[in-house]
Formats: C-alpha cells, sequence, structure tokens
C-alpha cells in the first residue's frame, strides 16, 4: 500500500480541506474515513474517503465534478502518489459519484448497442482513471464487445470495439481543452449519444446540504 500511514495522510487533506474551506467561506464539513471492508475486491476502492456536505456541497457537484476532481488531484499531489495511485484517494458530496456511476453503467449498454448495431467502433469523450476502470468493468461481461484505451493522461480514453475487432479505425473524440480529463463531458457525450443516461447533476442536492454555517470537519479511520 503506497499510502503507508493513514492517519497523517487523513491530516494532510484536512488541513488542506480547512485552508480551502476558510479562505474560500464555503458552508462545507467533511468526513475522513478509510476503505469499505464490504467492498467488492474486483472495484476500483480507495483507501481514503472523503465525504463532503453542507449547503455549498453542490458546488463540488458541478461541471461534471469537476472540483471533487480538484481536491483529489490536489491530494494525491499532497501525498506524493504516482499517477496509478491517485485512485487511492475519493472525494464524494452529496452521493455523487453512486449517481455517476449508474450513469456510466447506462452510457456503456447504449454504447454497446451503438457498436452491435453499427458495427463500428465507439470512442468516449476522454475522462479520468477510475472512470475509465468503471467503464471496462461495466463491459467485461458484454460478450459481443471489447474494450481498449487510447492516448496518454488527460487525453486518454477508452473506444469499444465489435469483439475482435480491435484493429478497426476509430474516430477520436475531441479532446479536452483545459483541465482534469472529462470536465464533465464524458457524462454529457453519453446522455446524446446513449439516450439512456439521467440528468444532469449541477444544481441537484441544493435543498439537501443541510444546516448553514457548518464549516469545520473531522476525520475518522
Amino acid at each position: 500500500m503506497p499510502i503507508d500511514n493513514l492517519q497523517q495522510a487523513a491530516q494532510q487533506i484536512a488541513s488542506l480541506l480547512n485552508s480551502v474551506i476558510k479562505l474560500g467561506g464555503l458552508r462545507i464539513k467533511y468526513r475522513v474515513s478509510g476503505a469499505d471492508p464490504n467492498a467488492d475486491p474486483e472495484e476500483d476502492v480507495a483507501v481514503l474517503n472523503i465525504e463532503i456536505i453542507g449547503p455549498d456541497a453542490a458546488l463540488l457537484t458541478q461541471r461534471g465534478g469537476e472540483l471533487l476532481r480538484a481536491f483529489e488531484h490536489l491530494s494525491a499531489q499532497i501525498l506524493k502518489l504516482e499517477a496509478r495511485e491517485h485512485n487511492l484517494i475519493s472525494f464524494d458530496a452529496l452521493n455523487f459519484k453512486a449517481e455517476r456511476r449508474e450513469e456510466i453503467i447506462d452510457s456503456a449498454h447504449a454504447a454497446a448497442d451503438r457498436v452491435h448495431d453499427t458495427g463500428q467502433p465507439y470512442a468516449f469523450p476522454p475522462t479520468n482513471s477510475r472512470e475509465r476502470r468503471m467503464l471496462h468493468m461495466a463491459f467485461r461481461d458484454m460478450e459481443d464487445v471489447e474494450t481498449q484505451s487510447h492516448g496518454e493522461g488527460a487525453e486518454r480514453y477508452l473506444v469499444v470495439y465489435p469483439k475482435g475487432q480491435t484493429d478497426l479505425p476509430h474516430v477520436p473524440p475531441p479532446m479536452p481543452v483545459r483541465g482534469f480529463g472529462s470536465r464533465g463531458s464524458g457524462g454529457d457525450r453519453g446522455r446524446r449519444d446513449g439516450g439512456r443516461g439521467r440528468g444532469g447533476f449541477g444544481n441537484r442536492g441544493g435543498d439537501r446540504g443541510g444546516r448553514g454555517g457548518d464549516r469545520g470537519g473531522r476525520s475518522r479511520y
């Protein structure tokens, strides 16, 4: 495990969040916890999970969870994690990631139907490694298609091919102009092309934020 001291790592993340909350005047609070002992071992399980709640928590879910990914990126830099280890930290707010997972699964089924009907590969927009892994796993039990990842860094994306035809040429998706990979474009394109994705999440949870004025945080393992 690359994070040898979870307590120290949690304290470093808490220090980052406390600074952001104070400087930004955000009405949020957070809890840091360890990995879920009941999680599927084949899933991409984080060893530190940070759950954020409060009246301003919905801000973190806008633009496809852009600020959640920014917190994950900054935390990984503080802990000096390698790129392949960034998934060891997971930030969530207002159940955003659970709903995003459902949307990704819907998008995977829609893409598989499209590839089956057209016989042509389908390229998802670039996204982060956690969501690419979720896509790979969504396709693993589909017999008629297979997937490969292409590109590097923020421009890495997943392509769905007809089974045994990964040599077919594909049209690369538009590359991100700036930011952390998908910038929310994965969900948007999946909804446009697949037709079965759920609605956007930008303002969801606004009524669930809790009581105003909560700015503190606490850690638990």
